[in-house]
């Protein structure tokens, strides 16, 4: 008797909660990501327009550390060598905010520099060591006046070079699903069914038994009596 109340317990009550390991749980996705999907965007040393460090890459992303009314702290890149990471400032209407962790944030791309030794056409030698080239990794590119530099990286210190000439890089898209609407498709519209011949046969047989019924019961129908026959 025993045995069979308990089996009916079993089955009437709920089943108790298992106990979940913290390694078992889900890791929240706490990272907040922005894409600079303009142009223009600097990245900021500090909360101010004047503390300008570098435009961020057109179409890459900012980790957002702390999302702000009017700048939002942010993090660029990542401490992997041979890159550093940078923190600074974002104007907050000037990122576009993501719901999702992108597959290619940082842009990396390095630039290379050839440096001249003045004066170096000696009367020894035959000059190979008169040019020097060095690359550099690529962080932004900013100006002072109309002159443009490049932010950039090497052995751990950030600097900027003269920008000699463009840079050219792939620019992400994923970002794209979420900032534009889907335009709805219209409905096509649904084709006629078209009549064979012995439909159109059936329909002017139609048409014609009404007109002559019609002309019949006009036909029978008397004339109003005028008042003189009255």
């Amino acid at each position: 008797m025993k045995a069979l109340l308990l089996l009916m317990a079993s089955l009437l009550l709920p089943p108790l909660p298992l106990s979940v390991s913290a390694e078992e749980l889900p890791a929240p996705a706490s990272e907040v990501y922005a894409v600079a999907a303009r142009s223009d965007v600097w990245l900021y040393a500090e909360e101010s327009e004047e503390s300008g460090l570098f435009l961020l890459p057109y179409t890459y992303y900012v980790r957002v550390l702390e999302r702000g009314e009017e700048y939002s702290s942010v993090v660029y890149g990542e401490d992997i060598a041979p890159y550093r990471t940078v923190e600074g400032y974002c104007k907050t209407d000037m990122l576009t905010f993501v719901g999702f962790i992108p597959e290619r944030p940082f842009l990396k791309l390095e630039v290379t520099v050839t440096y001249t030794v003045e004066g170096a056409a000696s009367e020894m030698g035959n000059g190979t060591f008169d040019e020097i080239e060095r690359s550099f990794h690529y962080y932004g590119t900013s100006y002072l006046g109309t002159r443009r530099y490049y932010y950039v990286l090497s052995d751990g210190v950030f600097d900027y070079i003269p920008a000699e000439r463009d840079v050219t890089f792939e620019l992400n898209t994923d970002y794209l699903a979420e900032t534009v609407a889907p335009v709805p498709e219209e409905p096509a519209p649904e084709p006629s069914a078209a009549l064979s011949p012995v439909g159109i046969a059936a329909l002017i047989v139609g048409i014609a038994a009404l007109s002559a019924i019609v002309f019949f019961v006009l036909r029978g129908r008397k004339p109003a009596p005028s008042d003189e026959e009255l």
